[in-house]
């Protein structure tokens, strides 16, 4: 990873800090506009260093069956090995770390799970200037895939990136892919979308207005997709393949994921809040097949490949 071009100023960082509770409001308030039955019940935690956050979780709604989108923002004296396994010269480093992340788990399985995550990271330690830089994108996880829902979906991460650098949606989705990949399933947790991290290029204010871009991406690339399935029928098979799919999505969180081994590993996040990400409901059944040439089949055959959504909708 590059040297930072430029370092944080105090107003910096807290103007990153009224951006995400902002955009954590956004994202609320947006969601509920699809949700007849329930609202995002909020908890506000905070640690005795000055860190803490806001927990806001939906459930048992007609169309979220379980949501969560939450905002933290946390100090420590001493980085967790998630966080310095690629930066060995922070070991031992103070930090600084702030964030919105976000899960929503629809009840209908024509309706595709979504993740959503920016945040700003810096690390202060003696002798060293400090150490910032940005991360975040957003991925989709369907149980039934529908061509038109993953072309949005990219479309909409192209454009969130493409104007702050030429290739970069092409970077982040590659890395979308290679992140949110299962190695003992092989296969990939969805059809992809954006993800970047230890992200520093251009300086503070250009790599903020990129984050911001990605933030304000996620409704748009979401509530489309979200709105065109909720109502759509389903059958108790198909929503016993969405239980068994789940599964898929919990281990990639506890096994995997950077954000949930920070917050598990560093003693400073919130384990109700961490784990608002799983499913209320996932079903394993040993050796689950699933029948050949059907629609269940299709989602690993054809939608969970390496595929240019792009190319397709050409």
């Amino acid at each position: 990873m590059p040297e930072p071009i430029t370092s944080p100023h105090h107003d910096d960082v807290q103007a990153v800090k009224a951006y995400l509770m902002s955009l954590q409001d956004h994202i609320c308030s947006t969601l509920e506009t699809v949700e007849p039955s329930a609202r995002f019940r909020e908890d506000a935690w905070d640690r005795p260093n000055g860190g803490g956050g806001r927990t806001r979780v939906m459930a048992g709604g007609q169309v979220i069956e379980k949501g969560g989108v939450n905002f933290s923002h946390v100090m420590g004296d001493n980085l967790p090995p998630s966080a310095t396994a690629d930066r060995p010269e922070l070991a031992g480093g103070r930090f600084e770390a702030m964030g919105v992340s976000l899960v929503i788990h629809p009840n209908n399985p024509m309706a595709p799970t979504s993740h959503a995550n920016v945040r700003l990271f810096i690390v202060y330690k003696d002798g060293m200037a400090p150490v910032w830089w940005f991360g975040g994108g957003f991925d989709l996880t369907p149980y039934y895939g529908f061509d038109e829902d993953c072309i949005h979906w990219h479309e909409t991460s192209r454009e969130a990136v493409e104007p702050f650098g030429e290739g970069y949606y092409s970077r982040f989705k590659t890395w979308c892919d290679e992140y949110f990949y299962l190695k003992h399933r092989g296969e990939p947790r969805g059809i992809g979308g954006l993800f970047f991290d230890d992200f520093n290029d251009g300086g503070f204010a250009h790599c903020f207005d990129m984050m911001k871009s990605v933030g304000d991406a996620y409704t748009k690339a979401y509530m489309p997709v979200l709105s065109r399935r909720k109502d759509l029928p389903f059958t108790e098979q198909q929503r016993d393949f969405q239980l068994h799919r789940r599964g898929r999505y919990v281990e990639f969180n506890l096994v995997f994921d950077r954000g949930t081994h920070f917050g598990l590993q560093s003693g400073l996040g919130r384990t109700e809040s961490i784990l608002m990400s799983l499913p209320p409901e996932v079903r394993w059944t040993y050796d689950y097949q699933v029948e050949a040439d059907s629609e269940e089949a299709k989602l690993t055959d054809y939608f969970l490949t390496s595929k240019d959504w792009l190319g397709v909708a050409h």
